[in-house]
């Protein structure tokens, strides 16, 4: 097989089918037109993104005429951009990229023109720039070479098989901090244009028929992936813009779903019980005449006393004798805050462990100690860690529990009880920092990994569309 010229004993017909593998386009039907002089592949959604040094373009390829139901997200380096004259006269400027052409085992590189070629019969257009003077071609025939079939890409095969592309990702974040610095650089290392957009800054406008987001006074362009680092002071209004993309079809790492429920401690200890996932017992009351059913519940004092919103440990209070745990309880009632009580581990010594989940798997865990006199583990309150190595229920307990909310990167906390592992909080917006430094594994990489195992060519909802006649 040629990868620098075609054979040139090629004999080629009118029409042939042709592959473009380093787009993901297995199977196209092309017409070869020597009269020509430029290529053309038919593509919509035609945007430019990355650094003004190295400028890429990414379009959308409906490999099937007539039919919409296949979508091929693709993207290429910029290799000029020219003004093209069509048949009938039209100029045009058009995109200019260069990529890997596949005829009957041969491959050589070509140029190929973006444009939108809606309601031609053929998608792709094969001018004299492509084809060696010395490949016959054969005007009063087609399918000289070997036929494909467009069902290839109701297969498997084209989701493992799919180009590592030039993604474009969003990550929605307010702050310049560490865990978006690392997210932004292992995207930009790899090759992907990644933008951090302040979540408060985007405004959007909800119809049926075309959604958009706006940002800045302007629409935001078509993500392939949206990383959320939504705060917890503006959830609502974050889960509410992520619901947004989600109606958009962009991948999103965490739902908005699985990041509203986990930012309310009571619905997040409900799904947990849901699903039968070990958790220290927990009571949840309005009437103050409840004060000492609740405390009964837990099991007495020692207790602690959670705020329902509360982050980095603020908000949670342990009481020590049963006086105490009346004192808080009145005094949380009287701010009219809610809250819940909740069982203290003693066994756990102001231990607990971390455990980072992304997809399916934990790929790290360290455990954190609270500073001297302080029960509380979180390391913004002065808290160490260390790296440890968990059990296998506690391995399957944090997968669990990051599954039942949904989320494809979480930090699960446990507590090690005398009775198994206790979940004490799934976190949809874990800090990568601490779990970087402690662990030593590039966390960030492992997200872009999932990103991009997820992000593929939209399958067919039609399979008609396969069953569509050749001619």
């Amino acid at each position: 097989m040629s990868t620098n010229d075609p054979n040139p004993n090629l004999r080629l017909g009118w029409e042939e089918w042709v592959k473009l593998p380093e787009l993901g386009l297995p199977a196209l039907r092309a017409k070869v037109d020597t009269g020509a002089r430029t290529s053309a592949l038919h593509a919509t959604d035609i945007e430019t993104f990355g650094p003004q040094s190295a400028p890429k373009v990414r379009f959308t390829v409906h490999p099937i005429p007539g039919s919409d139901d296949l979508l091929i997200p693709c993207s290429a380096v910029i290799k000029d951009r020219r003004e093209v004259i069509s048949s009938n006269g039209d100029r045009e400027l058009r995109y200019v990229i260069e990529t890997n052409l596949e005829i009957g085992g041969d491959t050589w590189p070509v140029e190929v023109t973006l444009t939108d070629r809606r309601g031609m019969a053929l998608h792709m257009l094969l001018g004299r720039q492509a084809l060696n003077e010395n490949i016959s071609i054969v005007p009063s025939e087609r399918y000289c070479q070997p036929e494909l079939d467009y069902s290839v890409y109701a297969t498997p095969a084209i989701r493992k098989t799919a180009p590592n592309r030039a993604l474009r990702i969003a990550v929605l974040s307010r702050e310049d901090n560490y865990s978006t610095r690392r997210l932004v650089e292992e995207g930009e290392r790899r090759g992907h244009s990644v933008e951090v957009i302040d979540t408060t800054r985007c405004y959007m406008s909800i119809n049926s028929l075309a959604p958009e987001i706006h940002y800045d006074g302007k629409r935001l362009p078509r993500y392939d992936a949206v990383i959320p680092r939504i705060g917890a002071s503006i959830t609502q209004y974050g889960t509410a813009l992520l619901r947004q993309f989600e109606t958009l079809g962009t991948y999103c790492v965490n739902g908005s779903a699985g990041i509203t429920a986990s930012r309310d401690k009571l619905h997040a200890h409900q799904l947990l019980a849901r699903y039968k996932i070990g958790m220290p017992p927990t009571a949840f009351a309005a009437s103050p005449k409840d004060t000492n059913a609740l405390i009964d519940i837990v099991g007495g004092a020692p207790l602690i006393v959670k705020l329902l919103e509360s982050t980095q440990g603020k908000g949670v209070v342990l009481a020590e004798t049963k006086k105490a745990a009346e004192s808080v309880i009145t005094a949380f009632r009287g701010l009219k805050a809610n809250f819940l009580v909740q069982q203290f581990v003693k066994e756990a010594a102001g231990v607990d462990i971390r455990c980072l989940v992304v997809g399916s798997k934990v790929v790290a865990a360290m455990k954190r100690s609270g500073a001297d006199g302080d029960f509380r583990s979180n390391l913004h309150l002065g808290g160490s860690a260390v790296s440890v190595r968990i059990t296998k229920e506690e391995r399957s307990t944090a997968i669990r529990a990051a599954r039942c909310f949904g989320l494809g990167v979480a930090g699960v906390d446990l507590l090690r009880s005398e009775t198994g592992p206790k979940v004490l909080e799934v976190n949809s917006s874990p800090g990568l920092e601490g779990i970087e430094k402690t662990s030593k594994k590039d966390i960030a990489a492992l997200i872009h990994d999932e990103i991009e195992a997820n992000v593929r060519p939209t399958p067919l909802r039609n399979r008609k569309a396969l069953d569509a006649p050749s001619d």
